[in-house]
């Protein structure tokens, strides 16, 4: 039943895709532009927000509707003008020609943090390109999906696409999630640990999400008030549910006082030794294993459950853990989807380089980190020893996922390349939902000089 039920959405999204398959750049401009504005408006937007909170108490509805009107607009503007039907690369001088194809239909795994603009932002660029998608949510947010889902597919049908280019699956589980990933011709899973694996083993080309835990280190050069605002203002944000909230902070030990100081001024609680301990019994019973029932809650409940007293109950946003040991393998200092955040100090440069590399071995290889100073030579000694595919300076590390002030591209999906068990070290765009074919022409010979080649060689070993 299940099987069928999956065989169904995906002939109806290979008829879907094939209908698009030929479409003009205008033609699909004005499809994703459609959608696009679907889910930016405003009373749209708050609605799939408010669903998504109701659905998986996860976050909060103010940030869940700026979240998902920042990420659509800033998808859209990385995706005005793009070509992505034709000829998208034209060199006469090499004799080659390269025209974009798409993909086919994507299945598409999506997490219940923050799930409609999660759907949202896989869907755009994957219509720029000419595919059909087939999104499997997280079971705790079918029906925000659902929801999120048909709003498209409304938006689809007003400019005469047809609305099965987006589907979402009816009936959620692994059967039917592994049953679908095994049928298309491409998976994209953005999740836990244990659907990015399913999706790799589905024997499907795939493209994963790696896990998320951002370090960030804060030195004595750095404007520790700019500093303080940026990393509290990420690990608060939404309740500390995305991968790219900072996670872990290593603050030198001459500005920590200054740092803390300006933490509590706007809002944090600096937990005590005992705090911290009831924290991590509260959000790691076993201490490894997060406890899903309070991830992504506010810090004022997170507080009354672990039986911290706050000054202002209203106010507290984010709880800052203690660390006096940054060597110990702790629960506190790895993912936490809550809006928590670990602190340590550190004496000498090298040995926050060594922690920040450490830290995300154990957790979070290969997403991220971040640095806050005024030295570019220690941005470049952090960015050449640790094992992250993204180093932010002098930002939050929510950037990750795209910001009007930083160069990276908008994304829903970030992919940590080989070390955190990903295809891809990046950020995923549409780039990544097209085929190629490339014309290669004949041009005059360039054979290159033996002795440009192999020159050094001979010189150091005589022939």
């Amino acid at each position: 039943m299940i099987s069928e039920s999956v065989q169904q959405s995906l002939r109806r999204a290979r008829a879907a895709h094939a209908e698009v398959a030929t479409w003009s750049q205008r033609d699909v401009d004005e499809m994703v532009a459609a959608v696009g504005w679907q889910c930016y408006r405003e009373d749209n937007a708050r609605h799939l927000a408010q669903l998504g909170h109701a659905e998986t108490a996860l976050g909060n509805p103010e940030d869940l509707f700026l979240l998902q009107r920042r990420r659509i607009l800033g998808v859209l503007r990385d995706l005005h003008d793009v070509v992505t039907v034709g000829v998208v690369e034209n060199s006469p001088a090499l004799g080659i020609q390269r025209i974009a194809k798409p993909v086919g239909v994507i299945a598409v795994a999506s997490p219940a943090t923050a799930p409609s603009p999660g759907i949202i932002c896989n869907a755009l660029p994957m219509l720029k390109t000419r595919n059909a998608a087939i999104f499997s949510p997280n079971p705790r947010a079918h029906r925000t999906a659902m929801t999120t889902v048909d709003l498209m597919r409304a938006a689809l049908a007003k400019v005469g696409a047809p609305p099965d280019l987006l589907q979402c699956l009816e009936v959620p589980g692994r059967e039917a999630v592994e049953t679908l990933m095994r049928a298309a011709d491409l998976v994209v899973a953005v999740g836990g640990a244990g659907t990015v694996r399913r999706a790799y083993s589905s024997g499907t080309p795939a493209i994963g999400a790696g896990v998320g835990n951002p370090t960030v280190i804060v030195d004595e050069t750095a404007d520790v008030a700019d500093a303080a605002d940026k990393i509290h203002s990420g690990a608060g944000f939404n309740n500390g549910t995305s991968c790219s909230s900072e996670s872990n902070v290593l603050v030198q030990e001459s500005v920590a006082e200054q740092f803390c100081g300006e933490l509590r001024r706007r809002g944090a609680h600096l937990c005590s030794a005992e705090e911290t301990a009831r924290l991590q019994a509260l959000l790691w019973p076993d201490g490894r294993t997060l406890n899903r029932d309070w991830i992504g809650r506010g810090a004022a409940d997170l507080a009354i459950a672990a039986r911290i007293a706050v000054d202002t109950p209203d106010k507290v946003n984010v709880l800052v853990l203690a660390c006096a040991d940054p060597e110990t393998d702790r629960a506190v200092l790895g993912e936490k989807i809550s809006p928590l955040l670990t602190m340590a100090t550190y004496t000498e440069f090298d040995e926050a380089v060594r922690l920040v590399r450490l830290w995300s071995d154990r957790c979070g290889r290969g997403h991220s980190c971040g640095i806050h100073t005024t030295r570019p030579d220690r941005v470049c000694l952090l960015a050449a020893h640790v094992t992250t595919c993204r180093v932010v300076v002098n930002q939050s590390t929510m950037t990750n996922t795209g910001s009007f002030a930083a160069g990276v591209p908008f994304t829903t999906t970030l992919s940590s390349g080989t070390w955190g068990g990903c295809s891809v070290a990046g950020n995923i765009t549409w780039r990544h939902f097209l085929n190629y074919t490339t014309i290669s022409r004949p041009i005059p010979p360039s054979i290159p000089d033996e002795r440009l080649i192999f020159g050094r060689h001979w010189e150091k070993v005589p022939q």
